[in-house]
């Protein structure tokens, strides 16, 4: 049924019910006692329905005003609860925060931001979702996304983080001979990761560009990243991977780097989010707080 009346109207008659007075009622809504005695009156005719009595010294609901009150203010009573909670949304630092991130930087260096963010901000939750997929932030609720690569989202501000490389490694005790190119790697034991291929390489050199697709000697097939690196301590064979996981390693001897001359294209590390305009208090601390730990 098509609402035939005001809800401001309505708004007023909950006043007047509540303080049971049009005097107190009109100082309550800020407006002129005229005004919302007219108001009422409109209400009235348009629900053809008489809502108060009125005499010269006091005002009571009528049976079917009184019946409109209660059904009318619980109405009201959920608005200013929503206000208010919204109000906590802009002002104070809790609630949740729906984040999307890759899976392997997510797991390599974003896991000790999420955590010590936590930490600092014990009233915010992280809901954490780890995805290789381009998910549908939109669709999803998503609050900040994290995205490997070119990412462009329309009315989504993105911030470049880290630029990282993939590049070719081995154990160090692994022979791969005496070889200058990546397609010189077709007899050598390897280990494929199937969100790292093809294997997308440039001489840094002579910019030489080369999609390498591993197809003989595949020693151990994954879809997971951390087990390709521990295939690769293992000695199984040569494999790609991003440098922000195998640099610590190269540093420390566990692995080494094959044809350092090749790696791929710089990718990118972002974090998207939506206009700062109107942020609840909760994101605006997260993204902060991850912009100034990549500052520093």
């Amino acid at each position: 049924m098509k609402v035939n009346y005001s809800l401001d109207d309505l708004r007023c008659f909950c006043a007047v019910a509540r303080l049971a007075s049009f005097k107190e009622a009109a100082i309550n809504l800020n407006m002129p006692l005229s005004t919302l005695s007219r108001r009422i009156s409109k209400l009235e005719d348009d629900l053809q329905l008489r809502l108060l009595n009125r005499d010269a010294h006091r005002v009571s609901l009528t049976s079917t005003g009184e019946q409109y009150y209660l059904r009318s203010n619980t109405l009201f009573d959920e608005l200013a609860d929503i206000d208010n909670d919204l109000h906590k949304d802009k002002h104070e630092p809790k609630g949740k925060v729906v984040v999307t991130a890759p899976i392997y930087s997510g797991k390599q260096f974003l896991r000790p931001i999420f955590y010590d963010f936590l930490l600092k901000y014990p009233e915010i939750q992280l809901d954490l979702r780890f995805s290789n997929d381009l998910i549908d932030i939109e669709g999803q609720a998503i609050d900040v996304a994290f995205r490997m690569g070119n990412p462009s989202i329309e009315e989504w501000v993105v911030r470049p983080l880290k630029h990282a490389h993939n590049i070719l490694c081995c154990h160090p005790d692994y022979v791969i001979g005496d070889i200058t190119h990546p397609e010189q790697l077709t007899e050598n034991s390897k280990i494929t990761c199937a969100s790292l291929l093809p294997w997308r390489l440039v001489n840094q050199q002579t910019k030489e560009e080369v999609d390498y697709h591993p197809k003989k000697v595949i020693r151990l097939e994954v879809d997971e990243i951390q087990m390709v690196t521990h295939a690769v301590k293992m000695g199984l064979g040569v494999s790609y991977l991003p440098d922000y996981l195998v640099l610590p390693l190269i540093e420390s001897g566990d692995i080494k780097q094959v044809l350092p001359q090749w790696q791929s294209k710089e990718r990118k590390l972002s974090m998207l989010y939506r206009d700062r305009n109107n942020m609840p208090l909760r994101v605006r601390l997260f993204i902060e707080y991850v912009l100034q730990h990549f500052r520093e």
